[in-house]
C-alpha cells in the first residue's frame, strides 16, 4: 500500500489517496484518533473520480460517527484497463433497457460475474493493508454496491462483521445461491423507482439472503435519490455491530 497524497478536509478528516499494486483507493480517518477505530468499506458502481462527491460525503458521515472509511477503484473503471467483454455486455444491457425489453440473464452474468471475481480479491488485499495501520482496529463493515460484490465479500471474508447493501445493480443467477450462505447482519437499501434496477429481482435477493438478522429499507425515488436520513440509520446499524 503506497500513499500518493494526503490532506485534511475542512472538518478535520484525514483523506489519503493510495495505490495497492496498480489499484487506486482512498482512505478517510479521524484527523486525531485517540484509539483504533472500526473500518467501513465503501462500495460504489464506478470510477473514483466520477463518484467522488458522493463517496466523500458518505465517508465524512462515517468518520463523524467514529469509523474509518475506505474504498477502491473498481476493475474496468476510471483509468483502469477496460474489458471488451464487459463493455459489450454493458452495451447490451443499455440497449435492452432503452427498448423496454427484458434483460437477458446471460448479459447480467457476462457483465457482473467477472467484475466480482476480480474485485473481491482486491478488496480482501486492501483489508490486509488497512487493518495493519495502527489507527484502524476492526471489526469491518461493508457499505454500498455493487450488491453482488457485497454478497460475495460477506460469504468469503470472515473479517466482515456486518453489511449494508445497495440494491441498485443487476444480480447474476449464481449470486442467489451465494446469498443463502450469508450469515452476517444485513441492512438492504432499495430505491423503489430505480429506473435501471429490477425491483422484483432485488426483493427476491433479499428473500434469498440467509442472515438471521436482515432489514430492508425501501424508499421512493430514483437510483441516486437515497434519503439523507439513511446515512444516520447506516451509522446506527454499524454502531450496533462494529463496536
Amino acid at each position: 500500500m503506497h500513499v500518493t497524497a494526503a490532506r485534511h478536509l475542512d472538518d478535520g478528516v484525514l483523506e489519503r489517496s493510495f495505490t495497492l499494486g496498480d489499484v487506486p483507493g482512498v482512505l478517510w480517518t479521524p484527523g486525531s484518533p485517540t484509539a483504533p477505530v472500526p473500518l467501513v468499506l465503501l462500495g460504489h458502481p464506478g470510477g473514483l473520480q466520477a463518484v467522488y462527491p458522493r463517496l466523500v460525503a458518505r465517508a465524512r458521515h462515517s468518520v463523524a460517527a467514529g469509523f474509518a472509511a475506505a474504498t477502491l477503484e473498481l476493475p474496468g473503471s476510471g483509468d483502469r484497463p477496460r474489458s471488451a467483454d464487459a463493455e459489450g455486455a454493458r452495451a447490451d444491457l443499455r440497449r435492452a433497457l432503452a427498448a423496454g425489453e427484458p434483460v437477458d440473464a446471460e448479459v447480467v452474468d457476462r457483465l457482473v460475474l467477472p467484475l466480482v471475481e476480480q474485485a473481491v480479491p482486491e478488496w480482501r488485499a486492501a483489508l490486509d493493508a488497512l487493518l495493519a495501520l495502527p489507527e484502524i482496529g476492526g471489526p469491518v463493515g461493508y457499505s454500498g454496491g455493487v450488491i453482488a460484490i457485497g454478497v460475495r465479500l460477506a460469504v468469503v471474508e470472515p473479517r466482515i462483521a456486518a453489511a449494508l447493501l445497495f440494491a441498485g445493480s443487476r444480480v447474476p443467477r449464481a449470486v442467489f445461491e451465494e446469498a443463502r450462505r450469508v450469515t452476517v447482519p444485513l441492512l438492504v437499501l432499495l430505491q423503489w423507482d430505480d429506473e435501471g434496477n429490477d425491483r422484483q429481482e432485488a426483493l427476491d435477493l433479499f428473500d434469498a439472503l440467509g442472515s438471521a438478522e436482515k432489514t430492508l429499507h425501501a424508499n421512493t425515488g430514483g437510483h441516486t435519490g437515497v434519503p439523507s436520513f439513511e446515512g444516520d440509520d447506516a451509522n446506527r446499524f454499524f454502531a450496533r455491530h462494529l463496536r
